[in-house]
């Protein structure tokens, strides 16, 4: 029964977690490192992430400077964000790569909220399903006599709990996410 708990708790964190990096990959009008994480460069053949092959950081509230280890790089690491889908046109000045994010408009704000929503509601109903799944194999053993009612019942409760606090962090990462869009 433990394991069946464990595996479910696990599986939810994991879809919280996806959540949380699938919001840090939104651009919201500010400068984030974290757009790039999707972007690879051909590095001597093997595709690799844009971190491991130049300092990435954020000058300005809207601007981010990729600076090359290997100045020879620029050319690749300006094609592959042009090539991306971030939506933002680098700027190459020999040295360094500008990115320059534009200010949302409201209605690209609320087209990003809604999308937030989507998302949180999609994660909250990943949760449901694992929680669902848990229950499901709770009474498989009950009714196999592995484990006995009470077990059973002191099971389901341990993972409602567990859905309970899940979907509230999900709750309360959209909510931040949003409002994070929406004061920019």
């Amino acid at each position: 029964m433990k394991t069946v708990i464990k595996n479910a708790e696990d599986k939810m964190q994991k879809s919280v977690n996806h959540l949380e990096t699938e919001f840090a990959e939104i651009r919201a009008g500010r400068a984030n490192p974290s757009v790039l994480d999707k972007v690879r460069v051909d590095y001597y053949g093997s595709p690799t992430p844009i971190n491991q092959i130049a300092a990435v950081s954020v000058t300005e509230a809207r601007t981010l400077t990729i600076q090359p280890w290997d100045a020879s790089l620029l050319r690749a690491i300006e094609k592959a964000i042009q090539t991306s889908d971030i939506g933002i046109n680098p700027q190459n000045d020999g040295k360094l790569i500008r990115m320059v994010f534009p200010p949302l408009t409201e209605d690209r704000r609320k087209e990003i909220v809604k999308d937030i929503a989507k998302m949180g509601e999609e994660a909250k109903v990943a949760v449901r399903a694992i929680r669902r799944e848990a229950m499901e194999k709770l009474k498989a053993m009950k009714k196999s006599s592995e484990i006995t009612e009470d077990d059973q019942k002191h099971g389901e409760k341990k993972i409602q709990d567990i859905t309970d606090n899940n979907i509230k962090k999900i709750e309360s990462l959209t909510e931040k996410k949003q409002k994070q869009v929406m004061e920019i």
